[in-house]
C-alpha cells in the first residue's frame, strides 16, 4: 500500500476518518492524500457576484483547514498532501483515486438511512460500488448502524 485517499467534509466524522486513515497509513507506511469536496454555489442572477465572494471565502477556508491538519500529520511523522476537489462528491473523488493510483479511500458515513439516500444519494455508498480500489466507511462516534434505513 503506497496512498491512502482520506476525505475530509469538516463535520462530526473528520476526525473519526483522519484517525483511521492515519492508522492504515502508519501500518502500510503509506502516504496521505487529505482531500475536501468543494462545491461553489452557482446562482447564476444579480446576486452572484456576493455569492462568488461566499464560496471563495469558502475555498481559503477549507483549503487553511485542510493545510493545517497536513501539518499536523507530518508532525506526527507521516507524509501528507492535501487537495481540493470539484464537482458532484463521488465522482471527483473517483478520479481523484485514479489519479494517484489510491490503494484506500477512507471516508466517513453521516448516517442518514436508506430513505435519505434514495432521494439524496450517498457519496458512500456510490464509491463502495463503483471506486477503483477498497473503501473503508467510518461511521460517526455512536452511531448504531440501522438495519431499516
Amino acid at each position: 500500500m503506497k496512498t491512502v485517499l482520506s476525505l475530509i467534509d469538516f463535520s462530526d466524522t473528520s476526525d473519526p476518518v483522519l484517525e483511521a486513515a492515519s492508522e492504515l497509513a502508519r501500518a502500510f507506511h503509506a502516504k496521505i492524500v487529505l482531500a475536501h469536496v468543494f462545491k461553489p454555489a452557482a446562482v447564476p442572477n444579480e446576486y452572484s457576484p456576493l455569492v462568488e465572494d461566499f464560496g471563495a471565502a469558502d475555498e481559503n477556508r477549507a483549503r487553511e483547514e485542510l493545510l493545517q491538519m497536513r501539518r499536523e500529520l507530518e508532525g506526527d511523522g507521516l507524509t501528507a498532501e492535501s487537495i481540493l476537489l470539484y464537482g458532484p462528491a463521488a465522482a471527483a473523488i473517483r478520479a481523484e483515486a485514479e489519479r494517484i493510483a489510491a490503494d484506500f479511500i477512507v471516508l466517513g458515513s453521516h448516517g442518514h438511512g436508506a430513505l435519505y439516500d434514495l432521494f439524496a444519494g450517498s457519496t458512500a455508498a456510490d464509491l463502495l460500488r463503483l471506486a477503483p480500489c477498497p473503501v473503508l466507511v467510518v461511521p460517526v462516534t455512536g452511531q448504531v448502524p440501522s438495519r431499516t434505513g
